[in-house]
């Protein structure tokens, strides 16, 4: 996917030109009240730019899956009041997506000022992207910002469809997602580690056969190891395997010899009788599970052995964790690898989902490189796939 040629926020003059900005302002709420705003302080760059540069700001966003009902618990109304706060400005907020409200606005909002329309999952054409529904969308703007890499996967009304009525551009957000993980896929400095874990290999089947054409290391760790141990002839107990994916992990670990890629498989495990937040951890020697027991993380040997990997690497791109890290007995692989990549100097990517989660639990978010915002979208794009939120921005 070539994605070093999109226009930016600043390849265009957005002074006195009414804009739509599309965010990923799908917050976490509790009863009314936002519980993380890490998403909304991550949008204000793009905001920021634009309300400096005489724009005229509309944002528009989904919040949760009302599925076309107007449900209130879903509604952005938490997101306007805190982005006033965020912004020290009123940040007028539109009852609707394309209704007689975000016209008004439209027509009054002036240079500097920003609004925000209502969740544009209250309509079932956003998801759908029914054409008639983005051009209304579009009607109120004549600049489309992307900034939602969150949502860059989904082929909706106010992520693709609006581009085909209005100039389309990404926003600082995409951008940094666009230049960061694109060059690492792209153009790597040497060498390049990738490490995935997680529960299934079928979810990172993709981007397991297009790292392979890529990497010099791949480390696999998290229960989706236990399909390629036994893959290997290896006893696994009864941790989660994929039984009808062996023959795949087969012809993967092949690929990898094939192309010279060392793919590093846990040596020793910590395993636990059953799957249990204070279930004690039992100590495996070797590559075998003993029966009864399943494999809830690596052990110390592996460890060292990622470790040793991760500590000579220039680009490391890492995606789900090595084991349980919910349950504090089982958190120490996911803890060494994600303290690992923070030490060493390397350009790290954190790619979405549980290894977000968890470097920013264990305190490393600040040490890595750039920590994707998006998790589905992040996983199609580190599969090499194009994203139909990018594919639609104007090519410069």
């Amino acid at each position: 996917m070539n994605t070093a040629n999109k226009m930016s926020v600043k390849d265009i003059d957005v002074a006195g030109k009414k804009v739509l900005v599309r965010c990923d302002f799908n917050v976490p709420l509790k009863e009314g009240v936002i519980t993380n705003d890490k998403r909304i302080v991550a949008a204000l760059p793009t905001i920021k730019y634009l309300k400096e540069n005489g724009a005229k700001v509309i944002l528009c966003s989904h919040l949760g899956r009302p599925k076309g009902e107007w449900l209130p618990e879903f509604s952005l109304a938490p997101v306007a009041k805190r982005l006033s706060e965020l912004l020290e400005c009123e940040v007028r907020m539109s009852k609707d997506v394309i209704g007689e409200d975000a016209k008004d606005i439209s027509a009054t909002i002036k240079e500097g000022e920003v609004a925000l329309l209502e969740n544009v999952r209250y309509y079932k054409e956003e998801t759908k992207n029914v054409p008639e529904f983005a051009k209304e969308l579009a009607s109120l703007a004549e600049i489309f910002v992307n900034d939602a890499f969150g949502t860059a996967h989904r082929a909706h009304a106010s992520t693709t469809g609006v581009a085909d009525y209005i100039p389309a551009v990404c926003g600082f957000l995409i951008q940094k997602e666009i230049d960061v993980m694109g060059k690492a896929l792209d153009n790597p400095v040497r060498p390049f580690v990738a490490v995935l874990g997680g529960a299934k290999v079928s979810d990172k089947i993709g981007v397991i056969t297009n790292l392979l054409e890529k990497v010099d290391t791949l480390i696999v760790g998290g229960a989706m190891a236990y399909t390629f141990l036994k893959a290997e002839g290896h006893n696994v107990g009864i941790s989660l395997c994929e039984e009808d994916k062996l023959e795949l992990a087969c012809e993967l670990l092949a690929k990898a010899k094939e192309k010279g890629v060392s793919l590093l498989l846990p040596v020793d495990h910590i395993a636990a009788d059953k799957f249990d937040e204070n279930a004690e951890p039992v100590a495996v020697e070797g590559k075998d599970i003993p029966d009864g027991l399943m494999g809830m993380d690596i052990g110390p040997k592996s460890v060292e052995l990622f470790k040793e990997a991760v500590k000579n690497a220039k680009t490391v791109i890492w995606n789900g964790p090595m084991g349980v890290f919910e349950f504090k007995n089982f958190a120490g692989g996911t803890f060494a690898v994600a303290e690992a990549i923070a030490e060493t100097d390397c350009i790290s990517i954190i790619g979405g989902g549980d290894s977000v989660a968890a470097v920013t639990k264990l305190g490393f978010a600040d040490k890595m490189t750039h920590i994707s915002t998006g998790g589905g979208a992040s996983l199609e794009f580190l599969e090499g796939l194009e994203l139909p939120g990018i594919a639609a921005l104007n090519e410069k």
